[in-house]
């Protein structure tokens, strides 16, 4: 079986980093994907941009680490919203590993593996 994922949604990239920062100072976990998309409403909102994070590991480490990102995005920006799936299919696995950020240009940027 799969280890557990966490994803919070908050707004913003810089918030999503330090939410991915607490929660990988929080607990043994692993960041497996940062994901973005702009909301339909993007011209009306503060930060226009919605980010999320996707966390693995133990099902109490990860949740954890979802707290702990909760506390620093809230701090920033704030969290749209935060899930735990503590035992994710193979389908939701290769969703949560899926990522937007830097699709374009890893790999074909000379050092950036």
């Amino acid at each position: 079986m799969n280890k557990a994922i966490g994803i919070v949604e908050m707004f913003g990239f810089v918030t999503a980093v330090t939410a991915a920062d607490a929660a990988a100072k929080a607990a043994d976990v692993k960041i497996i994907a940062i994901d973005t998309n702009k909301p339909a409403n993007a011209e009306t909102v503060e930060v226009p941009l919605i980010t999320a994070i996707k966390i693995q590991g133990e099902v109490s480490a990860v949740k954890a680490a979802v707290d702990a990102a909760v506390e620093a995005a809230n701090a920033v920006s704030g969290v749209i919203c935060s899930h735990v799936i503590s035992g994710p299919t193979k389908d939701t696995q290769k969703m949560a590993e899926r990522t937007s950020v830097g699709r374009d240009i890893v790999g074909k940027i000379k050092n950036n593996a």
